[in-house]
């Protein structure tokens, strides 16, 4: 659930010329854009300033704006988030299509496009059919639901959220989904816990996603994540980077920033409830 995020200093993707945005926009909006002021070695700060401008209609426009882009990397990215259409998962009233974190109730956020593709990329691998996945913080299920497909029915993907009107919601949702059959037989579900916790009734884990910023990584989420397994979680209070956590067949861990972030912090359902 993450408010917004912020490229890493290291600045990994190049820009594409002004004609080659310019081109490319046109083609999806049909509306010539704006010339674009680029000031910052963020590949997310000139996107903005175009999707606040005006929304894709399509979810698959959107997939395709974060391909061409380089945010959405790999096929098997792109086809789970155009099975599960984001506008599914996003309240009445906001548009759906357009980069960036939307609020659904309770403190709570469904991050970015680019966030959710950014997190479904560093956990490919470990979300291969028949694998266990964990999403803490589960919010609206969009991240759950995309879980659910890549794992498929043999597979389980568990979301864990702590406020019960959440959790009522993102099973709607869920059911309005590509993602209902996995829900309906069970290799889906969406529970009320406190997710610092995890679900030991289903670990351990191949693949552990956070959506909230924790100020150290929980033990009992380190304890649930299968060797072999990888956990992305943002850690950090002010200063937040998301973590990339490896856990080798040994038991030995590894961690290494993917980028400089700014989630809601990972906290009791009263301490989140209490600004609402």
């Amino acid at each position: 659930m993450s408010l917004a995020a912020a490229a890493s200093p290291s600045c990994r993707f190049l820009s594409p010329s002004t004609a080659a945005r310019r081109r490319f926009l046109h083609h999806l909006l049909a509306a010539p854009p704006r010339p674009p002021q680029l000031r910052r070695c963020s590949p997310y700060h000139w996107m903005a300033q175009f999707w606040t401008e005006g929304s894709l209609e399509k979810n698959n426009a959107l997939v395709e704006y974060l391909k061409q882009y380089g945010v959405v990397r790999t096929d098997k990215v792109a086809e789970v988030m155009e099975t599960i259409d984001r506008a599914l998962f996003v309240p009445e009233g906001f548009t759906p299509y357009i980069d960036s974190p939307m609020p659904i109730g309770y403190n709570a956020t469904i991050s970015a496009p680019h966030m959710h593709a950014t997190c479904l990329e560093l956990l490919k691998d470990h979300l291969q059919p028949g694998m266990h996945a964990l999403d803490v913080g589960s919010g609206s299920g969009y991240l759950t639901a995309c879980f659910a497909m890549m794992v498929g029915p043999e597979g389980r993907a568990v979301g864990i959220e702590h406020i019960p009107e959440l959790v009522a919601a993102s099973t709607e949702n869920v059911e309005r989904s590509a993602a209902a059959a996995l829900l309906k037989d069970g290799s889906l579900s969406l529970h009320v816990s406190d997710g610092r916790l995890g679900w030991p009734d289903v670990a351990p884990y191949d693949a552990i996603h956070v959506g909230a910023a924790a100020p150290e990584i929980p033990r009992p989420l380190l304890e649930q994540l299968k060797p072999g397994g990888r956990m992305v979680i943002p850690v950090g209070t002010y200063s937040q980077d998301l973590q990339v956590i490896d856990k080798s067949s040994d038991g030995s861990i590894s961690t290494r920033n993917d980028a400089s972030v700014r989630y809601v912090p990972l906290t009791s359902r009263s301490a989140q409830l209490q600004d609402s």
